[in-house]
């Protein structure tokens, strides 16, 4: 595709998976692993049996055991933050990119290029240069795990009884002035409570049953599911430089015209209003049928083809001005582990083949190597799953824009949230709100 017609996936939320410094004790492990027990820490319950695999494996061909603990997103956070600094992290944890900047500038990741070097990495089999996300000032803090991109969700009875071709979802538009086929089609499917849709006459924008896009909440200063796709679309980007860019410019006219988009498809009734968003949650404005359709992550995949209560299908995300983009998850080590060594062989067969080989065959993620994110997308298809929205985008070379990488995510993050909050309720105006937010968080670089 040309630059004019590659459609915006946002980001692959890249993440990491790093080692905490004193947790490792000894255990039963044999073989040339000696008697050493890793911990391995992850957040999503929908990966843990593909990594007991991985770690199964691990233990057999090395015999240094592994220890899997698996916490909620908030919770498992909490937990970290409080084990690095008392010095009970566990050995692997999985990063993300929001946190590993601060962890390697506080000097707690191990520069893991040397051994890279050592056992002669071959970096080049990674999608989309994901590699790449995890080097600063020289130093390499990740292998590439896994990635993911963003596309469509849709319930596919509404698109039915809206007389929509599902073929026609490949080809939809988008732009910040009149929302381009994007914008006819959730008002398409958009209902009111009398069975008048958002296209026709007399239609209720104050009593509507099934809104045409649902809202999820959140997102801060990336929006990764929620709006990034559309503001990438425009050509927006979020630094100067990706990663570690030192100047937001969320001042762009192209985000504030993108929110605003936004904001008045919720006052013309076609999208799910904050107040109803944030009561109800993502999954149950699709699964009770408030909503026809969302835009979402690669990873949750599986709630929606899994789903009993409707029938959803995938699909690309609209072409915007630009194109559309994508994003992905790595292994590194934290500085002080016990056991350097053996953490690197965990890390190493993370990354590995045999490790992502056996991840595919579960189709829960796709796989950082090539080869076998193909599998993963195979493996769906013969459950009669079509995820090609997802992948395609993350094998097109010109569709990827990184998740920000920067210092002072933490502060950003709660910096934006209360502005994006504000704008999803409809209390500001975009451009003013979001220039007096940059000049707040680039004044945090100073």
């Amino acid at each position: 595709m040309n630059t004019r017609h590659l459609r915006t996936v946002a980001l692959i939320a890249a993440s990491t998976i790093a080692l905490g410094a004193c947790s490792a004790g000894s255990g039963s492990g044999g073989g040339d692993g000696g008697d050493v027990t890793l911990t391995y820490s992850l957040w999503d319950p929908n990966q843990l049996p593909a990594y007991q695999q991985c770690t199964d494996a691990f233990t057999a061909a090395s015999g240094i055991e592994v220890e899997i603990n698996q916490q909620g997103w908030d919770d498992y956070w909490k937990t970290i933050t409080t084990g690095i600094v008392s010095g009970t992290a566990p050995d692997v944890i999985t990063d993300h990119v929001q946190y590993y900047p601060e962890l390697a500038a506080n000097g707690q990741l191990l520069d893991l290029q040397p051994y890279v070097e050592k056992d002669g990495i071959d970096l080049d089999r990674y999608t989309a240069g994901l590699a790449d996300l995890w080097v600063k000032d020289g130093a390499r803090y990740g292998l590439p795990q896994d990635w993911d991109t963003i596309g469509l969700v849709y319930n596919t009875a509404d698109l039915q009884e809206a007389g929509v071709d599902p073929a026609a979802l490949d080809e939809l538009t988008w732009n910040p002035t009149d929302g381009g086929t994007f914008a006819s089609l959730i008002a398409r499917l958009t209902i009111d409570k009398n069975g008048v849709r958002g296209d026709e006459p007399g239609f209720d924008k104050d009593a509507v049953q099934t809104y045409g896009w649902g809202l999820e909440t959140g997102g801060g200063v990336v929006g990764q599911t929620q709006w990034s796709w559309s503001a990438l679309s425009t050509g927006f980007e979020y630094l100067d430089e990706n990663p570690f860019g030192t100047e937001y410019q969320l001042d762009d006219p192209r985000l504030a015209e993108t929110l605003t988009w936004w904001q008045q498809q919720i006052e013309a009734g076609y999208m799910v209003p904050f107040e109803n968003a944030g009561q109800l949650g993502l999954e149950p404005q699709l699964l009770q049928n408030k909503a026809a359709m969302i835009s979402d992550g690669s990873w949750r995949i599986g709630t929606w083809a899994g789903a009993s209560e409707q029938d959803f299908a995938f699909a690309p995300l609209p072409v915007g001005p630009e194109g559309r983009k994508t994003n992905g998850l790595a292994p590194s080590i934290i500085a002080g582990t016990e056991h350097p060594d053996e953490a690197w062989e965990l890390v190493k067969f993370i990354g590995s083949s045999e490790c992502q080989d056996l991840v595919a065959e579960t189709g829960v993620v796709f796989p950082a190597i090539t080869e076998a994110a193909q599998r993963s997308a195979e493996v769906r298809a013969e459950q009669g799953v079509d995820v090609s929205a997802f992948l395609d985008q993350a094998q097109d070379p010109d569709g990827v824009a990184y998740y920000p990488i920067t210092l002072h995510a933490n502060e950003i993050q709660s910096e934006a949230q209360a502005v994006i909050d504000d704008i999803q309720q409809r209390k500001v105006d975009p451009a003013t709100a979001l220039a007096t937010l940059n000049g707040r968080i680039n004044n945090l670089f100073d």
